[in-house]
């Protein structure tokens, strides 16, 4: 079926830890190398906050509840990927029982690459007070990042 308005809806979890650190997915995937947060597209019939808790079990391996709603896209946005209009919700979120993610503390620290091709994921926490716009790749995970650095959490 012919989409006749090519929006891609996007879900992401902020996720904080008890040293107000945060919690970046760096990626390779496509041929590109980007850091976002954990989450991604919602599929169809799914709603906001199941798409993100499905997202965080398959990303990270472990539930979080929502805490409240933060940012959602407010400008245009094309995907980086393909034709479509990018549509960005972004929740505060808190994880249930323990982080056992590898985690790395050098951007792009990829377990096991060896070939080209095939998508790679780790994670790193950033602490708050260094957090910076460019920790992040695309234009609305700057701007939740910008207001982020602008709220006292």
């Amino acid at each position: 079926m012919l989409k006749k308005y090519p929006f891609n809806v996007r879900v992401y979890g902020l996720l904080l830890n008890e040293k107000r650190q945060l919690l970046i997915s760096d990626e390779l995937e496509y041929g590109m190398k980007f850091s976002k947060f954990p989450g991604g597209g919602l599929e169809y019939g799914e709603g906001l906050l199941d798409g993100l808790k499905r997202e965080f079990m398959e990303e990270c391996d472990f539930g979080v509840e929502i805490l409240s709603h933060f940012y959602t896209t407010d400008f245009y946005l094309k995907s980086a990927f393909d034709d479509t209009q990018i549509i960005s919700v972004y929740y505060l979120v808190k994880n249930i029982g323990t982080i056992n993610l590898p985690v790395k503390t050098v951007p792009f620290d990829f377990d096991g690459i060896k070939e080209e091709g095939g998508s790679f994921q780790a994670f790193r926490w950033i602490d708050l007070d260094q957090l910076k716009i460019e920790d992040v790749t695309f234009p609305a995970d700057q701007k939740a990042v910008e207001l982020l650095l602008k709220t006292k959490l």
